[in-house]
């Protein structure tokens, strides 16, 4: 067996950790004191009254027919589209007055087409965003005077506006022609890849608010835990040796320390899970077919610490989330090495790390509360989109100025929807 460098004593100190606030995941009041040090200004940034947007008016078949043929929607981990057309239908920021808005928003529902196990199918997704495209650039005047460049569109897939759940199908795609010049909010985020448009929002997944509040366990539970995973290891169907999926790193992962008893990891996913995540010190967050997962929110809200395995991941609301504070990034190459990392982290360090995770604005900032609460994953998009104001009138074109090529693209995407 390897030489752990572990002290019972340090392992004894972390099963009392206390998580300070982990009683309130947004659903009700918090009464965590803030943490010094920490980007509270940030995440409590007020955009209201400083900035209007205006909601296009859609056919239903773009939206609510949608969900009401696909409740599942409702919650799955791309929900955010729907829960942001909701937000934004009763929200301050909202104008009826085009003329005055700042940004437009088009409610159209691309992820809601599921395949019998849930999963979302993106084939008919760049048809339906061309289809809801043309229609607003025929009925309103908005869309042609900047093709876009003052509109901003949820696109929550797993490769984001490349519409497709296979990298390398996606990158050979690309960004769907017709947003090049809009802004993105999408959960995708990788540095340098051709799915990620500059300029574009990280969101995070959703993740139902009422599911985590009814999971919580008493505040002075131990973490007796110490570095916690669920989930597959390897893509059985698309990839069985585990090279391609997660780019090897969860298939290393478990080939390394399925058998290590520091590692409590499986492919079972229990009941339990939610309460065992407030029982985890490390919270393993490896990449999947894409560089993010739920895994990230789950751990911040609880109060595990995100031991990320994603190179060049880009994460959501970096401008506001201490995400190199908060979490422990690894290296996919160096995943065979966890052991000696995590176990070689100083104990003032944990610490520090789980104390910063019960501040309260960075859980309320991953939530996209019912209803809203101020600061929370509603409030940091609109804070992006403040952020971006005010916008170089370059962006305006000429009456007869074209940009953008409606024909551009697989032909399969042109197909009426």
């Amino acid at each position: 067996m390897k030489n752990y460098r572990w002290d019972f004593f340090v392992l004894l100190v972390f099963s009392f950790i206390s998580r300070i606030g982990a009683d309130d995941l947004g659903v009700t009041q918090w009464s965590s004191p803030r943490i010094s040090g920490t980007t509270d200004d940030v995440l409590e940034d007020n955009p209201i009254r400083r900035l209007k947007v205006f909601v296009y008016d859609l056919p239903s078949k773009y939206n609510k027919e949608i969900i009401d043929k696909e409740p599942r929607c409702l919650t799955h981990m791309f929900a955010a589209e729907i829960y942001m057309h909701q937000f934004l239908l009763t929200s301050p920021v909202r104008t009826l007055n085009p003329e005055e808005a700042d940004w437009f928003y088009t409610p159209v529902y691309t992820t809601c087409d599921l395949e019998p196990g849930g999963h979302p199918m993106t084939y008919r997704s760049p048809r339906i965003m061309r289809s809801a495209i043309k229609v607003i650039s025929t009925n309103w005047p908005y869309w042609n005077r900047t093709e876009g460049a003052d509109h901003f569109f949820l696109v929550p897939h797993d490769f984001g506006a490349c519409f497709h759940y296979e990298e390398g199908i996606a990158i050979e795609r690309g960004i769907l022609p017709l947003l090049q010049r809009a802004t993105l909010v999408q959960t995708f985020g990788q540095r340098n890849h051709v799915c990620l448009k500059e300029g574009s929002i990280i969101i995070p997944p959703y993740a139902p608010p009422q599911w985590l509040q009814s999971h919580l366990v008493p505040p002075n539970t131990p973490r007796s835990i110490f570095v916690y995973f669920r989930g597959i290891f390897y893509d059985i169907g698309n990839d069985p040796q585990g090279g391609y999926y997660a780019r090897g790193a969860r298939a290393s992962l478990w080939e390394n320390f399925k058998n290590n008893h520091v590692f409590d990891i499986s492919y079972e996913h229990p009941k339990t899970y939610y309460e065992d995540l407030q029982r985890a010190i490390f919270c393993l967050c490896p990449l999947g077919w894409a560089p993010w997962s739920p895994r990230l929110v789950e751990a911040l809200l609880f109060g595990c610490i995100p031991v990320i395995i994603a190179d060049e991941i880009e994460l959501p609301f970096e401008d506001a989330i201490p995400w190199e504070e908060i979490g422990i990034f690894i290296a996919e190459k160096d995943v065979q090495k966890l052991d000696t990392i995590l176990t070689s982290i100083p104990e003032e360090v944990i610490l520090r790390k789980h104390r910063l995770l019960a501040n309260p604005s960075m859980k309320r900032a991953m939530i996209f509360s019912q209803p809203s609460q101020p600061g929370d994953a509603f409030h940091q998009i609109l804070n992006g989109l403040v952020r971006k104001l005010p916008r170089d009138k370059t962006i305006y074109l000429n009456p007869d100025q074209k940009i953008l090529d409606w024909t551009a693209g697989p032909t399969e995407d042109q197909e009426p929807w």
